[in-house]
Formats: C-alpha cells, sequence, structure tokens
C-alpha cells in the first residue's frame, strides 16, 4: 500500500512538471544543438530531484541520485552517473525559478488575506562567517543574523507573504540577495509598488517618513514593534511603555505565522544549510529546487 501511495505521488509529480513545461518551462531550458534529444528528459529528473526531496527527505543531490539508482530504476533506466546527473540538474537552475514562480502564482490558497501582507528574511548559509567564502562570490557575501548572533557567507531568502487565518502565510512573492543586504532595502527596491495593502513587519522595517510618504502614495501602511527612540527621556519610556508593549506583542502575533514558514521550510528541505554547494547554479538549484518541493507538498 505504501509503495503504491508513493507511485501516485510520483507520477503526480512527474506529471505536474510536465504541464508547466508545457505552459513555461520549456523555454528557460531549450538546447540549439544537434544533441538536443536526451535519453533522460529534463522533465524526469526535475521530477527525480523533488520527488526523492519531498517524500523521501533525501537532502543532497549525491543521496538523491543514489536513492533513485537504487529504488527508482526501473521507472528511469538512463540516470546514468552522478555527475551527468548533477550537471544536468544544474543547467536546470533557471527552471526551478520560474516553477517556484508558477507554483506560487497558479496554486495561491483562497484563504489568504489578499490586503495583508507578512515580511521577514532568512539566512542561507555556505559557511561560517569565520571562514573566507569562495562559493558562488556573485550573489554571495558575508552577512549578520541578529536571530542567531552569527556572521555568516551566503544568501539571504526574502519572503512577502499573504496572511492566512491560523495557519502558515502563503509567500506571494521569494526574492534572494546577497547576505549583507538590509531588508528595508530590498523592501523599497521590489514592494513599493503595492496599493492599499497593510504589511506586518519587523522592527529593521521601522522607518517613519518613507513608509507616511508611501501611506500617501499607494494607501499602504507599515505595521511594526515600537522602536525605542534614541536619547528619549525615562520618564516618557515609563509612561508609554504599557501601551508600547501591548501594540509590539499585537504585531509579533500576526507576524508569526511567516516565521513558521520559514521553521517549516527548514524542517521539510534543510534548506538554511548550503555548505555542499559548489557553485553559483548549484546554489541557485538547492535554493529553489527545494522551495519547489516544499510547495509540490502543498499541492498535493
Amino acid at each position: 500500500m505504501i509503495i503504491q501511495t508513493k507511485a501516485v505521488k510520483l507520477v503526480q509529480i512527474y506529471s505536474t512538471i510536465c504541464e508547466q513545461f508545457e505552459k513555461d518551462l520549456k523555454y528557460t531550458c531549450q538546447r540549439f544543438s544537434n544533441n538536443d534529444k536526451q535519453d533522460l528528459t529534463d522533465q524526469e529528473i526535475m521530477t527525480i530531484y523533488l520527488f526523492a526531496l519531498e517524500e523521501e527527505q533525501r537532502i543532497t543531490v549525491k543521496q538523491i541520485h543514489r536513492f533513485a539508482s537504487e529504488y527508482l530504476h526501473s521507472w528511469f533506466p538512463k540516470l546514468g552517473s552522478y555527475v551527468a546527473f548533477s550537471n544536468r540538474l544544474n543547467r536546470l537552475s533557471e527552471t526551478f525559478r520560474k516553477l517556484v514562480t508558477s507554483l506560487i502564482t497558479e496554486y495561491c490558497p483562497d484563504d489568504c488575506f489578499l490586503d495583508q501582507s507578512l515580511l521577514d528574511s532568512m539566512p542561507i548559509i555556505t559557511c561560517s562567517g569565520k571562514r573566507s567564502g569562495k562559493v558562488a562570490k556573485d550573489i554571495t557575501d558575508k552577512g549578520y543574523c541578529s536571530t542567531k548572533s552569527m556572521y555568516y557567507y551566503g544568501v539571504k531568502l526574502h519572503a512577502l507573504a499573504f496572511r492566512r487565518e491560523k495557519t502558515i502565510s502563503f509567500p506571494e512573492e521569494v526574492l534572494i540577495t546577497p547576505a549583507s543586504v538590509n531588508d528595508l532595502t530590498v523592501f523599497k527596491e521590489a514592494w513599493t509598488n503595492k496599493e492599499n495593502r497593510c504589511f506586518f513587519g519587523d522592527k529593521i522595517y521601522h522607518h517613519q517618513d518613507f513608509f507616511s510618504d508611501l501611506e500617501k502614495e499607494n494607501n499602504s501602511i507599515m505595521m511594526t514593534p515600537v522602536k525605542a527612540v534614541k536619547g528619549e527621556c525615562q520618564e516618557i519610556r515609563n509612561r508609554d511603555k504599557a501601551s508600547n508593549d501591548l501594540y509590539s506583542t499585537a504585531v509579533s502575533r500576526v507576524r508569526q505565522p511567516i516565521e513558521s514558514f520559514f521553521n517549516w521550510l527548514i524542517e521539510k528541505t534543510n534548506i538554511q544549510r548550503a555548505c555542499k554547494v559548489r557553485s553559483t547554479k548549484g546554489l541557485l538549484v538547492h535554493l529553489f529546487g527545494k522551495i519547489a518541493a516544499a510547495f509540490i507538498n502543498l499541492i498535493f
């Protein structure tokens, strides 16, 4: 019964990938050479990756290839070597990125509050800050994670997510930036065009002048926990402490589902640890492939 269920899941993932390929994914991995007909198709490679990651919790590419060799050989007899599989997988980095965009757009739950958005980011670590980062230097750098109180090399995964009632939020957009990029900078560059929206963010998004202008132009407001004013006298702080604490707690409770979303993503895919990655394309597959695997789990 378990084997039959897994077989159904494999077929469902393959059907979804093929459907998305016919829509637009095929344009991200077209080949213009005489060797454009592969024994193992791109659809099959993506299916193997997503199934082994989501259903079997095989985290690394080597683990995924070994699992496919041992248990999926009858389904994919032309699998080939680990090196060839890894190289083919890395060539699909842009395809995985496009797949994530399609899944987020097409499978948005009906219970999303489309006028309320939660904001947060998560570090994706390629190595600790004590070492010198040598992988994917074109998209990574050194940053600081205040939550973990650590320096690291890598990137940040930023999410703008719709609020949902009593469950984890659903991302409207996800972005990747170098680790040193400030969350507020990302918001200013990517999401200031959202109109009639109530945003909930942490203290990093506290910028009264900017969001006052945003409210006038787009009728959008930003709610953050109260940030202490530098130089404010202690008497005023004591007077406002009770109301500020209540307000900050209320905002934090609304924001909690996006933190749960990141925790769920880490638990499902171990996305935060990218120390096994050896190239830029490999890092992009690590990021968008694992996000896609997590959302495949939601769809089915």
